[in-house]
């Protein structure tokens, strides 16, 4: 895999919520770390997700904001 985005999460896909249009997909990045995102349903099928895949979380942002309370 060749991709330009710098921040590139390598980690194991603990759930899926297949919902009618979107997917929740929750990928374990480190032990009690995770990170979710929401994709298509029709992409979560075509990359034939499953609990325990080994997949990349790919984060292209143009900001990142911190911020303290």
């Amino acid at each position: 895999m060749q991709i330009s985005a710098r921040n590139a999460l390598k980690g194991i896909v603990k759930q899926i919520a297949v919902g009618s249009v979107n997917t929740e997909v929750t990928v374990e990045i480190g032990p009690g770390v995770e990170v979710t995102a929401i994709i298509t349903k029709s992409s979560a099928e075509n990359l034939k997700l499953a609990e325990g895949k080994e997949v990349y979380a790919i984060v292209k942002s143009t900001d990142v904001i911190i911020a303290i309370d």
